[in-house]
């Protein structure tokens, strides 16, 4: 049976937009929220080392697979009436994993993306949670002993997996715009724009929170697009003059002031329309309480706009948390594509057939993705070699 929580929609419930913020290329529309809640809070634990090696869970674990990447902070997860404010108390610098040498390089050994810590508390590897489940979808590889396929391919799959990105703190664009930019009375997240391209999103449940995490924008890690339009010096600045019409006070004034923002508010959503309102895949992780902590992703068809994320609902489905990432065209091509093959039972031949193009084509598009060792050499060969007669 599945839990009506999970999101099939991503749906801004309870949040509204705020006029944008603009500095040189970036766009920053804050997040607010009317409606607080105060049984969900968010901290930060910050992380010094260069790496993190986290052991998975479920059905991967057996295999003795690690996610490795650069992890600079967790998020400490606190629900509950009583322990509305145990988040900043002692258990937030509780010990957590351990720190082992690797030559000089200082490395962090974690266990699971989601750890319970405490009865109403439990550690999280922000954004990292998605990226983990983008990397392991369909990760084992062929099911069936196709003969085009080697046998590491048979027996390990995908085994490594790597997708690379951008960490914030590179563009000093970013940073200067986070640190210009004020923070509103009731903001909670925030949608962050290049160039008017949506890089990401994130949400938490309460103003607080925000105020303390709004630098860890910085150490998150983007999606290429980060650093692409360098050579846009900056957006244009979007306004809406008042209509003088209307207004014979200060009341009127008010008003006007207050649907021009409304009218805003409403286009910024327009703005992240390849993100809220498209309907989405999602993933049970955690159950906390009233909460669903799950990751989900968007169709991760070619030619739309595609982002990851992880996202925390409360019983009635309102938006709680919510922190996304932007994939590249050649991510989502990668996606796409090891979707297409285990959908067929990694048949060659029908992929080719249902993605209509030859066989050699559909080769020549699995080695250019980087997945060639998938394949044996023979078959590699061949697709080369139709190819260069044909030209």
């Amino acid at each position: 049976m599945s839990d009506t929580r999970l999101i099939r929609r991503l749906e801004a419930h309870g949040l509204r937009f705020a006029p944008a913020q603009a500095w040189n290329r970036m766009r920053l529309v804050p997040v607010l929220r009317d409606e607080v809640r105060d049984d969900l809070r968010f901290a930060r634990r910050e992380y010094s080392e260069w790496a993190a090696v986290v052991s998975l869970e479920g059905e991967l674990e057996g295999r003795g697979l690690k996610y490795i990447s650069y992890v600079p902070h967790g998020m400490v997860v606190s629900w509950g009436q009583r322990q509305a404010d145990a988040v900043y108390g002692t258990r937030l610098n509780a010990r957590d994993g351990k720190k082992v040498m690797a030559g000089p390089v200082p490395v962090r050994l974690l266990h699971r993306m989601v750890h319970r810590e405490d009865k109403n508390q439990l550690r999280m590897l922000p954004l990292h949670l998605a990226m983990e489940g983008f990397l392991a979808q369909h990760f084992g590889g062929p099911e069936i002993a196709w003969s085009e396929y080697s046998r590491d391919a048979l027996t390990y799959g995908l085994n490594p997996r790597m997708e690379s990105s951008v960490p914030g703190w590179l563009s000093s664009v970013l940073d200067g715009a986070l640190r210009t930019f004020e923070v509103h009375e009731k903001q909670v997240g925030l949608l962050l724009f290049n160039a008017d391209e949506l890089l990401s999103a994130f949400v938490v449940s309460h103003p607080d929170d925000y105020r303390v995490l709004h630098r860890t924008l910085l150490e998150d890690f983007y999606g290429e697009l980060l650093l692409q339009y360098g050579y846009l010096q900056e957006v244009v600045e979007l306004w809406t003059p008042l209509d003088a019409k209307r207004v014979s006070s200060l009341g009127d004034l008010r008003a006007e002031v207050t649907r021009m923002r409304e009218d805003w508010g409403a286009f910024h959503g327009f703005m992240a329309g390849g993100l809220f309102g498209v309907e989405v895949s999602s993933q049970k992780v955690y159950e906390a309480g009233p909460y669903l902590l799950q990751r989900f992703h968007t169709s991760l068809v070619p030619s739309a706009e595609n982002h990851l994320g992880e996202a925390i609902v409360d019983k009635d489905g309102t938006l709680q948390y919510l922190k996304t990432y932007r994939l590249s065209a050649a991510q989502t091509r990668r996606a796409y594509l090891l979707q297409r093959l285990a959908q067929s039972r990694w048949n060659l031949d029908e992929v080719a057939e249902h993605m209509g193009s030859t066989r050699q084509e559909l080769v020549t598009r699995i080695q250019n993705a980087g997945f060639g060792y998938l394949l044996k050499a023979h078959v590699l060969e061949e697709a080369r070699r139709l190819a260069t007669r044909g030209r």
